[in-house]
């Protein structure tokens, strides 16, 4: 049944009724603008997997955890063994 559904005689009296219907002038900006909604599509399309396959590579670094910051540590050690003189 599927693939009668394509034939070439149908395909014809398909557009045959579509010239009738839209006329010889309204053709050519019906498929100038299904073109060119087409071409948005697949434009989206890239950019969204392009998108996704960065974000991918993104997750795949490993992150770095925080490196502990000694000078702070030091400071905190020096200010306890001062608050213990009496000056």
């Amino acid at each position: 049944m599927l693939a009668n559904l394509f034939s070439p005689t149908q395909l014809t009296i398909v557009l045959i009724i579509l010239f009738l219907l839209f006329g010889a002038k309204k053709l050519p900006e019906l498929a100038r603008g299904l073109g060119k909604s087409l071409g948005e599509f697949k434009k989206a399309k890239k950019e969204f997997e392009d998108e996704i396959s960065g974000v991918t590579k993104d997750e795949a670094k490993p992150v770095e955890a925080p490196k502990k910051i000694e000078a702070a540590d030091e400071e905190k050690k020096t200010d306890t063994s001062d608050s213990g003189k009496v000056a």
